[in-house]
């Protein structure tokens, strides 16, 4: 009896030991897969900022910050096809190319085609957007404090965009910010983004103050792989701050409905050279006719070219992909010696056929007068009007979109008369595929015209061609810089032509005397 209980009490013990053994060993892998799935579970896969970010309307005391969610870290690469535009004979139902058609933009509905296997979100240069969070940190450079903007939810029906207002700024300040992102139902960093950027000088501040411009930037004429390299050239000018002049992205050829426009700013703001730029200082954006709608375009334009894609959509999703305040006509001054005026040339106008006169405008009433008050009022050492379409030119004789040509002299004249009669005003003009500085005959009134952004987008006018209103000409690609500074206590105003690569083609310093 007493061998009997001797080996139950082995045998009950020795598998107990046993069982404990098998339960630790479960135990283990029961955790390991908890561990594994946990590990899955938590791995973050975007949202992404694959369209960076942009620094914009940035004044003494305010910036905003724009931010667009993406499901993709990167571009879809130039590999991908892109789809195919016909436009449809309206009388034997007949698709042709543009090329096919006598007139460069046919007035005929447009019919688009994907390669199979392919959409909008797959071809070359597509950024789909992604619904998800953001979340803004920013401070002073000075400061070890970080002042935060929680995270707020993106806007699906606005291209998964996020504008974040910043108020109270410091005057003259540099500032550092970092943008994060989340899913939707996470508060997990997907990715962050960082930035910086400077605010304006206070109006009484002689502070030197140099800055970019620029226009014509077609998906089609990119001089890089990376994008366009005037962006990573003229940053090596340390700028305060850019301005895109408009025609930054070309809608007339491929935008063809709501979905399609917006890819072509995804493909241009998805280039390394875009996000590396914008992410680094202040920029100031305004439309021209091509990010509007289409050549030369105006409100009640009609045409069947732009298919499914109306003038109202463009004026929509330009509000949507820039940074942008209350109105698209501002003024900023940037300390004691400089004052900036950004117009909008497209919303308010006439129909350019319209016949010329008094009641002929392109700017529109209420931007008119804006402008004449403010400029007056202003006592900037310098004031420098920055327009997406030329005033002075000259421009070529078949052009009736500016307030250079003969549609829109009588406009023209009261611009130039008042802004000559400042005597301390100058015009910086984009739109024109060609680098030019003319002076009005009739008022003496400067014109910068900056140029597009490559060579490959130059062209419209004759090298030859230097008339007795060009002070310089250069039909080329590049950028415009300029810049105000104080020489033995003087303030001097200078402007500078430089090509793509960042050579420096020529140096003007205005003189008012």
């Amino acid at each position: 009896m007493r061998d009997f209980v001797r080996q139950f009490r082995f045998f009950s013990i020795q598998n107990f030991v046993t069982m404990k053994n098998n339960l630790l060993k479960l135990s283990i892998i029961a955790l390991g897969i908890f561990l594994l799935h946990s590990c899955r579970q938590g791995t973050i896969e975007g949202p992404y900022l694959a369209t960076g970010i942009k620094i914009g309307e940035v004044t003494q005391n305010k910036a905003i910050i724009w931010v667009r969610l993406t499901q993709n870290p990167k571009r879809v690469g130039s590999d991908a096809p892109m789809p195919t535009i016909q436009y449809e004979d309206p009388e034997t139902g007949e698709l042709k190319g543009r090329d096919e058609w006598p007139s460069s933009r046919p007035d005929m509905s447009p019919v688009v085609t994907y390669p199979e296997g392919y959409d909008v979100n797959t071809i070359e240069g597509a950024t789909p957007g992604s619904e998800g969070n953001v979340r803004l940190k920013y401070r002073a450079l000075n400061e070890k404090k970080w002042e935060k903007i929680d995270w707020q939810p993106v806007d699906p029906e606005k291209d998964f965009t996020c504008q974040f207002e910043l108020n109270g700024l410091a005057e003259g300040e540099k500032y550092e910010l970092v943008v994060e992102t989340s899913p939707v139902n996470s508060r997990k960093v997907s990715q962050l983004l960082r930035g910086a950027f400077k605010t304006a000088p206070a109006p009484d501040i002689p502070e030197e103050v140099n800055f970019i411009v620029i226009t014509g930037t077609s998906y089609g004429d990119v001089d890089s792989t990376n994008g366009y390299k005037f962006y990573l050239n003229s940053l090596k000018l340390d700028p305060e701050f850019f301005v895109h002049t408009g025609d930054i992205i070309y809608y007339d050829g491929m935008a063809k409905n709501i979905e399609l426009a917006r890819w072509h700013w995804e493909r241009m703001y998805s280039y390394p050279n875009n996000i590396e730029f914008h992410r680094k200082l202040a920029s100031y954006f305004i439309k021209d006719d091509h990010d509007t709608w289409t050549n030369d375009c105006y409100p009640d334009m009609e045409t069947r070219f732009m298919g499914d894609f109306t003038f109202e959509q463009g004026q929509r999703i330009f509000l949507e992909q820039v940074p942008m305040g209350e109105r698209t006509y501002r003024t900023i001054r940037w300390g004691k010696d400089l004052q900036i005026w950004l117009v909008e040339g497209r919303d308010y106008r006439s129909s350019n056929p319209m016949p010329d006169g008094p009641g002929k405008t392109i700017w529109g009433k209420e931007q008119l007068e804006w402008f004449k008050r403010t400029v007056t009022e202003s006592e900037a050492t310098f004031k420098v009007l920055i327009s997406p379409t030329p005033l002075v030119g000259p421009d070529r004789e078949n052009k009736n979109d500016n307030h250079s040509n003969k549609g829109f002299q009588y406009e023209g004249n009261l611009l130039r008369e008042f802004m000559a009669g400042q005597g301390n005003m100058v015009s910086v003009c984009g739109d024109r595929h060609w680098q030019y500085i003319s002076k009005d005959a009739e008022t003496g009134l400067l014109e910068f015209s900056c140029g597009p952004g490559s060579d490959a987008h130059a062209g419209g006018w004759s090298q030859d061609d230097k008339r007795p209103e060009h002070i310089y000409l250069h039909v080329g690609g590049g950028f415009m810089e300029g810049a105000v500074s104080r020489v033995g206590g003087k303030a001097v105003l200078v402007f500078r032509h430089y090509n793509p690569d960042g050579k420096l083609l020529n140096e003007y310093m205005v003189d008012f005397s």
